[in-house]
């Protein structure tokens, strides 16, 4: 573009030569000499004009640019709101869906009671027993829980459903917890819930915690095979640590896989711990001498003995997020008692817990903006519904993870 604009001036330069030599009847010298004083002066009032021009131009260029940056930016923002709000609508609807199954389940079991407990009554009332002062005395009832309890243990419908927990904020899994499901003669579940007085009351948790123990340690097994360096935390309940009938025979097969000790992780509630009699710290003393740990699962507060835990084998504490989080943003709420004399600060916990040796997690993440507010505090490990769900195993799994005969019957013989 400038050359054509030299040429331009060229010419006008070399036409006003000509116009003086021939109007002014000048020598061609002097007439040269104008012509190129005029080329001249043309190109530097150019030169002028686009001087003043092009830092405006520029300046026009850099506002475009960022305002294209700007555009970038919110663009990204856009979709970085919509994938998390398109993650928090699925892990909602399927929250909402596991709900309703949760709830028609438990209708189930309450009509099918209301049933059991008609029919029983209507039996007691043709079949019971005259007294002599003319009053019928009737059996009592039988509990329809405890009885498909029972028939689970009987058929082996002692099933295991494991929840991801994973590292924050990588969200890679690094443990799994095992979860103990019973199923009834139709194949619903029996959850926690619904089994666990009435098998506290029958003392038949031991049972339940030694079956689902077997099921932990052969999934361990194939998870090492198959070189996945994942641990899994097994439900063990107070009783069955306390219970001398079934407590020997827990023993005596984690005894056989002590080299899984660094991947099985034993879990039991933290009020129980903080209560637990001699025989319980007893028994946990056997299991930690074997080089296993310990977790504390639904603990209430940040009010913790770091210590006592430590000196316990408890590696591993679960806090509710909800509640955890609102602790450490409290300067003057509940805090691990520990070494350290100075006030702790909330970001700084979960350092202090790693100090001794322990591991915070959080559990009952329902949402991402949950998870946001943990990563906060620099918490390493999370656990709830938004990284997944409990799930049951393969059927495959369940077959190959199944108690032999053998195991059933040293249960059955103390029971």
């Amino acid at each position: 573009m400038k050359a054509v604009f030299f040429f331009i001036y060229l010419a006008l330069g070399a036409a006003s030569a000509y116009g003086l030599h021939s109007q002014l009847a000048l020598d061609w010298t002097m007439a040269g000499a104008g012509g190129a004083f005029v080329a001249l002066l043309l190109g530097q009032a150019h030169l002028f004009l686009f001087s003043r021009s092009a830092p405006k131009a520029d300046h026009r260029v850099e506002e475009i640019v960022s305002a294209q940056e700007n555009t970038a930016r919110r663009v990204n923002v856009l979709e970085a709101r919509t994938d998390a709000v398109e993650t928090s609508l699925k892990h909602e609807l399927t929250e909402r869906r596991d709900a309703l199954v949760a709830e028609m389940k438990q209708l189930e079991g309450l009509i099918e009671r209301l049933s059991a407990s008609v029919a029983a009554r209507a039996a007691h009332g043709a079949n019971g027993t005259a007294q002599p002062n003319g009053a019928i005395q009737t059996p009592p009832p039988v509990d329809p829980v405890l009885r498909h309890v029972r028939s689970a243990l009987e058929h082996d419908r002692v099933d295991l459903h494991l929840q991801p927990v994973v590292s924050l904020p990588q969200r890679r899994v690094s443990f799994y917890e095992g979860l103990a499901r019973l199923r009834r003669e139709d194949g619903t579940l029996i959850m926690p819930g619904e089994f666990l007085d009435a098998a506290r009351r029958a003392r038949l948790l031991g049972m339940i915690d030694a079956l689902t123990l077997f099921r932990c340690v052969q999934i361990v097994r194939k998870l090492v095979a198959r070189d996945r360096r994942v641990g899994v935390f097994c439900n063990v309940s107070a009783a069955s640590l306390e219970d001398e009938r079934f407590f020997p025979i827990f023993l005596d097969f984690i005894s056989e896989h002590q080299d899984l000790s660094g991947a099985v992780i034993f879990e039991i509630a933290a009020d129980s711990f903080i209560q637990r009699s001699r025989q319980m710290r007893e028994n946990m003393d056997k299991l930690a001498s074997l080089g296993f740990r310990f977790s504390l699962d639904h603990a209430e507060s940040l009010d913790l003995d770091l210590p006592r835990l430590q000196d316990a084998g408890v590696r591993f504490v679960k806090l509710n997020a909800d509640r955890l989080v609102t602790q450490l943003r409290d300067p003057d709420g509940p805090r691990p008692a520990s070494s350290i004399m100075a006030q702790i600060k909330g970001e700084d916990v979960s350092a202090v817990f790693s100090r001794y040796g322990i591991t915070m997690i959080a559990d009952h993440l329902e949402d991402e903006a949950s998870v946001v507010e943990v990563l906060e505090f620099d918490l390493p490990f999370g656990q709830g519904h938004v990284f997944g769900s409990p799930r049951p195993i393969k059927a495959s799994l369940m077959e190959e993870t199944a108690p032999p005969q053998e195991f059933h019957d040293r249960l059955s013989a103390v029971g």
